[in-house]
């Protein structure tokens, strides 16, 4: 399972390389899985709908199927990443947003206008940082807005 995190700050702009990479990596054939790491207290059912009110009745799990796709909620605490890594169907390349404290390699995005500090400089499972600057980083800065030298890199990182 080859497996590659992005991770950085509020506002970094995580979410929006991860759309782009997928796009990326999916043009180039590949099969691609992301996790996502979420805050407490986020819902991805809507109030209201048959499969909350599922939940809200006490369901521990609910399956909700239809003829394009499915999900399963799971009301428990959150599992450990290499659990969740196992729920996950084969995908020549699985892209974690979020979990910067596991030691999967990861890039970091960061962007000057939030005034966050870099991680990279404390963390050796950084291998790259993509910004809309040119911090100095103990580790190769790429340009945030250039996805395909993005995911080159990741390609090489990973072997695939």
């Amino acid at each position: 399972m080859r497996l590659f995190g992005v991770v950085g700050l509020k506002d970094a702009g995580k979410t929006g390389l991860v759309e782009r990479l997928v796009t990326e990596f999916t043009a180039r054939g590949l099969s691609v899985a992301t996790l996502k790491h979420a805050h407490d207290g986020f819902e991805i059912d809507r109030p209201g709908t048959d499969s909350a009110r599922h939940a809200a009745a006490g369901a521990r799990q609910v399956l909700v199927a239809g003829p394009s796709h499915w999900a399963l909620m799971t009301r428990a605490p959150e599992p450990p990443l290499s659990e969740l890594l196992t729920r996950l169907d084969p995908a020549d390349l699985i892209l974690i947003e979020g979990w910067k404290r596991e030691p999967h390699p990861k890039i970091e995005v960061h962007r000057a206008a939030t005034g966050h500090k870099l991680l990279a400089p404390g963390d050796p499972t950084i291998r790259a940082v993509a910004a809309d600057h040119t911090p100095e980083v103990p580790c190769p800065v790429l340009p945030l807005d250039d996805t395909v030298a993005i995911a080159e890199f990741i390609l090489r990182e990973t072997g695939l």
